[in-house]
């Protein structure tokens, strides 16, 4: 944490009734996008995520820098977009899921579906290193999403072949959710305790 003051501390850990309720509107936004594009499956999982990340951050109180979290968050972006996202896009998992559990098609390619589903989520992520870098709260809550995005919710992974008639085993994305989920969770304990 930067040098400063108690006061500047306390200062930057108040959370202003406005960047609340602008923080609770993100954080429902996404898993409404998934209810529209996905179904109620995927916007429960992303309501995990991004509400859960929601509490928290309004939970711990934190001021944490973004050298406190700068690592555990690019090794987790890192396994995100190159382990986990290649091996569910191998293995199928958006059409594993509707042939096993949902019985819905998976939706079409389309530019609402891009747009809300990947640009607003994965761009807002992205925005985390120059917002918590300025000492932007919203970059906190956005690595909060992130994180507990990336270490809770991703564990449905090995739920998910709970939900299907087949024996349980390997579900797709599972493989990689072993090293995903131990990055965040450190990323998590970081941002808690707003170590440098």
């Amino acid at each position: 944490m930067r040098a400063g003051t108690h006061k500047d501390l306390a200062m930057k850990m108040n959370k202003s009734k406005l960047l609340i309720v602008l923080a609770l509107l993100f954080s429902l936004a996404v898993p409404l996008f998934g209810l529209i594009y996905l179904g109620p499956l995927y916007a429960a999982l992303f309501l995990t995520g991004y509400l859960g990340g929601f509490v928290v951050w309004l939970l711990v109180r934190t001021g944490a820098s973004w050298a406190s979290i700068r690592v555990p968050y690019w090794l987790t972006m890192l396994a995100f977009l190159i382990l986990h996202k290649v091996e569910e896009n191998r293995t199928a998992f958006f059409e594993v899921v509707s042939d096993r559990i949902t019985g819905t098609p998976v939706p079409e390619i389309s530019v609402g579906l891009i747009l809300a589903l990947l640009i607003v989520p994965i761009g807002a992520w992205l925005a985390v290193p120059f917002l918590v870098r300025r000492d932007y709260e919203f970059g906190r809550l956005l690595a909060w999403t992130f994180f507990t995005s990336m270490g809770i919710t991703e564990l449905a992974h090995f739920l998910l072949p709970l939900l299907t008639t087949e024996p349980y085993g390997y579900f797709p994305g599972m493989a990689s959710v072993v090293v995903l989920a131990p990055l965040a969770w450190w990323g998590m304990w970081r941002l808690a305790r707003g170590v440098a």
